[in-house]
């Protein structure tokens, strides 16, 4: 994995003042707090019924784009610089990487980019303040329990579990530096003239990836030697307070009905399946540690967290204890709870993403929202607060919150139900998976194009730099549709999805 570098100086941000109305839509003071490991600042959002202002400080590093894709890399589609790498089998916990796609990725030609709308993930992350409690307990019992240590596990009798708690590690901010330059240069046509309007829902690790992301696109362009545009670096932002007083597309309690238990089920049926053999081993290796299948989980979950609580992202002693196999095995695991829990494959997934298709659809046809689910009308009808003129969108959110709009989006329709008995991969499964779509710093772009075969805009859609072919709406061999075909598709956003059982 590539390393990050030595990071730069402070910079501070300013952010759009925003109302408050209502109950539901009323964006309100809130105060999220969250510690790491002592040396990470506490964010404070207050508000006075008019503004909310939020000064902010944080580390931003060396700016390097993204590497380019290949078309040369192992067969599963995981490519990194034609190599096969682990790091591409951590489900959601894997590190962004650009994922081989069947279409190219490049603008087709003949065609130019006329709108650009990303929506992120934030970047790499420590644990959950539940799953970092977890882990350290698990690993002190090891060590007040084992006498010997078999070869590969000797590490751990030194090892001293110092993970913090939810907030975005030196390698997240650098994967989400990477990912505004990304965005810049890709879309030089429109970025050389035009700011991004932003977004980002309330959580710290969520509005710092936004600031990271910020400071890539500026810094490119910034490098940038043929524009001669203005820069107002930095950028405003709207900041949408989580939790489920508040309507909020970006991250989404409000459907109350909704459950991930689903997912947490189909995964542990697969883990009947394939971690007895790998808990047989380490216990094993850990004569007295009398491990579980639920503890061999949180030992995997251990590499990714380890390697990305690395500056330079280097491979944890973690990872080395399992094979690949044992990661592909892994990663289906996590699939399986993003399908089942947040995706097509629980009765209200796809309605959870409803109200941000419906605010995707204004802005690709700069009419107002209609929607009667989660968006907020407060914001959503300020042309301050939700423009609808713009050429450059970017929007800052969760794992779970994006599986959800996918799902509304219909991007997987074509995935059937997964077994969770017996592991399919990413291209059995029609382009699914937990590392291919909702990786740390996963990105979906959504694109509208001008074509000089096409009287009428096409719409495209990448996840990753994964091309997805649309679905019912006269998809081309580009995965492109037309704009009025592809907005016709969206049926199930537009009709509300099923929003009136999510309060049964």
């Amino acid at each position: 994995m590539d390393g990050l570098r030595a990071w730069a100086a402070p910079a501070s941000y300013k952010y759009t003042a925003l109302p408050e109305r209502g109950s539901r839509d009323a964006v309100r003071t809130r105060r999220d707090k969250e510690q790491a490991d002592g040396n990470r600042a506490i964010i404070k959002l207050a508000a006075a019924g008019l503004v909310i202002v939020v000064a902010l400080y944080f580390v931003v590093g060396y700016m390097k784009s993204d590497p380019p894709q290949s078309d040369s890399c192992d067969d599963s589609g995981h490519g990194f610089h034609c190599r096969p790498d682990i790091s591409h089998f951590w489900g959601q916990y894997s590190p962004f990487y650009s994922v081989k796609s069947d279409i190219s990725p490049s603008t087709p030609k003949g065609c130019n980019v006329t709108f650009a709308q990303v929506l992120s993930r934030h970047g790499a992350r420590d644990p959950t303040l539940s799953k970092t409690v977890i882990y350290g307990a698990l690993l002190a019992r090891v060590q007040s329990t084992v006498t010997h240590y078999g070869k590969d596990f000797t590490f751990l009798s030194e090892y001293n579990y110092s993970l913090g708690a939810d907030q975005l590690t030196h390698f997240g901010q650098q994967e989400m530096v990477n990912s505004g330059i990304h965005f810049y240069n890709r879309y030089k046509d429109l970025t050389r003239n035009s700011s991004p309007f932003v977004r980002s829902a309330g959580q710290y690790r969520v509005v710092e990836s936004a600031q990271n992301w910020t400071q890539g696109f500026h810094q490119a362009r910034l490098a940038d030697k043929h524009t001669d545009l203005p820069d107002t670096y930095p950028y405003g932002m709207v900041l949408i307070p989580e939790g489920s007083a508040f309507n909020n597309t970006l991250s989404h309690d409000l459907c109350s009905a909704s459950s991930s238990a689903k997912g947490s089920s189909a995964q542990a049926v697969w883990l009947d399946v394939f971690a007895p053999r790998l808990t047989e081993r380490l216990n094993a290796n850990l004569p007295g540690a009398n491990l579980t299948n639920s503890d061999t989980i949180a030992f995997m979950d251990l590499c990714p967290f380890n390697t990305v609580a690395n500056a330079d992202g280097k491979l944890s002693h973690f990872c080395k204890l399992f094979d690949s196999d044992d990661w592909h095995a892994y990663d289906y695991y996590q699939s399986l709870g993003k399908w089942y829990g947040f995706g097509n494959g629980n009765p209200l997934g796809p309605t959870k993403g409803v109200g941000y298709v419906n605010e995707l659809i204004a802005r690709l046809t700069g009419e107002a929202v209609v929607d009667h689910t989660n968006t907020n009308s407060t914001l959503d009808s300020s042309p301050e607060t939700f423009p609808l003129d713009r050429a450059l969108y970017a929007d800052f959110s969760h794992d779970n919150d994006m599986s959800n709009i996918f799902a509304a989006m219909g991007l997987y329709n074509e995935t059937e139900p997964l077994s969770n008995t017996t592991k399919v991969s990413p291209k059995g499964t029609k382009g699914f998976s937990a590392s291919w779509t909702v990786p740390f710093a996963a990105r979906m772009y959504v694109e509208k194009l001008s074509c000089g075969d096409s009287d009428e805009e096409m719409v495209r859609v990448l996840i990753n730099d994964r091309v997805i072919p649309l679905q019912n709406c006269g998809v081309d061999e580009l995965g492109r549709c037309e704009l009025g075909n592809f907005v016709d598709s969206l049926s199930f956003a537009r009709d509300g999805g099923h929003w009136d059982k999510c309060f049964e």
